[in-house]
């Protein structure tokens, strides 16, 4: 990144004198650092884009549904059992929680969360020419990034004077959250004739390409998601050949395959970075985050990193891709707090509290959260 050193010291010595207050992902860091945020990505990030009946599955009619149990009582379109790192975000930041764009009533005035569960980076089209009919939900990157567009239109942000006013209000000083993306393309085109590689080297581009459309819109604060090891998440290990694992124990060739993602999704946000040395772009390295704590679990008070806490059977891992979380006859645990997988494809609201409080507070992103929000705070 083309950022001084001693932009670096100053940014940090300031963000010390700001951040000794309690964990921001519990508390405001500040009053109101950003009045805007807008988030895009994947299940992970989705707040209620799939705008389902009872929750993120196909089943509509069971009455105990457990999506939601631990924190709204009830489900709220989130692939977990709570909040997300969007929700924690929002906490730190002292901003509503942030509305899914396709919710017409909803008030946007805060930000808006354009993300879609089953998401890809690369567009559907490219799932369709190569035969990978797993990917049937029809919404990309490219998707989020029209969608973002229209809300501005709707916000009267079309022409060079409104374009002006537009900036300074909806984009200059707004916060861009981009999670996770690239996980599905990897799972969509799984035991396909279509290498590693091409996925590796198409995803990220198509990632970088949104970046840039969002820097030349006149973003200025970004941050980017790597991908987690998406090997260690129970629907991988239940379906993988017990031989293939790595040192953590997850599926080691569905790991290898995303660490190299992300290997090459940083060096191309670092010169991205150099391209627009006005903004701030903040790499979230998701893997070593959730190494982190996968390393760490018992200090975390996760006692179980594999097995799912919703779902079928009374096997190893406790997952069903025919009787998933919410279908009869799953059943969701009492101690979801102590598990690291919620549903076998996503995450606890714990283990997302965590996470969130790593990347905002901790070392876990590249250049550091707290030196966005200094520099934030240095800009005005």
């Amino acid at each position: 990144m083309t950022i001084s050193f001693a932009q670096i010291i100053l940014f940090t010595i300031t963000a010390i004198l700001i951040f000794s207050t309690p964990s921001t992902a519990q508390a405001g860091i500040l009053s109101h650092p950003f009045k805007k945020v807008y988030a895009f990505g994947d299940a992970e990030t989705d707040t209620g884009n799939t705008r389902s009946a009872t929750g993120p599955t196909i089943f509509r009619f069971v009455s105990n549904h457990p999506y939601g149990q631990s924190f709204f009582g009830r489900p709220t379109n989130r692939y977990s059992d709570g909040r997300l790192m969007i929700d924690f975000l929002a906490e730190a930041l002292s901003l509503p929680y942030l509305p899914p764009y396709r919710n017409k009533t909803a008030d946007k005035s805060h930000g808006v969360n354009f993300a879609y569960a089953g998401s890809t980076a690369l567009t559907h089209s490219f799932f369709l020419s190569n035969n990978l009919t797993l990917n049937i939900i029809p919404v990309s990157l490219q998707t989020q990034l029209s969608w973002f567009n229209e809300f501005l239109e709707k916000e009267r942000c079309s022409g060079s004077p409104a374009l002006f006013r537009c900036k300074a209000e909806y984009i200059n000083d707004a916060l861009f959250w981009v999670g996770e993306m690239g996980a599905n393309d990897y799972a969509y085109s799984y035991r396909s004739s279509v290498p590693a590689e091409t996925i590796q080297e198409l995803a990220t581009t198509r990632v970088i390409e949104f970046v840039q459309a969002l820097l030349n819109k006149g973003a200025k604060y970004i941050l980017v998601q790597g991908l987690h090891p998406t090997g260690c998440l129970t629907l991988s290990l239940a379906t993988a050949p017990s031989d293939d694992r790595d040192k953590m124990g997850c599926v080691a060739s569905v790991n290898n395959k995303i660490y190299t993602h992300n290997t090459i999704l940083q060096s191309k946000l670092n010169n991205l970075q150099i391209k627009f040395p006005q903004a701030i772009i903040v790499y979230a390295n998701y893997w070593n985050a959730f190494y982190h704590v996968f390393e760490n679990s018992d200090e975390y008070g996760f006692n179980e990193k594999f097995k799912a806490c919703c779902g079928s059977g009374c096997g190893t891992y406790k997952f069903d891709a025919l009787f998933a979380c919410g279908s009869p006859p799953s059943t969701a645990c009492n101690n979801p707090f102590e598990y690291l997988n919620w549903d076998g494809g996503h995450l606890t609201e714990a283990t997302y509290k965590v996470l969130a409080d790593l990347f905002i507070n901790g070392a876990y992103c590249e250049p550091t959260f707290s030196f966005l929000l200094s520099n934030k705070m240095q800009s005005g």
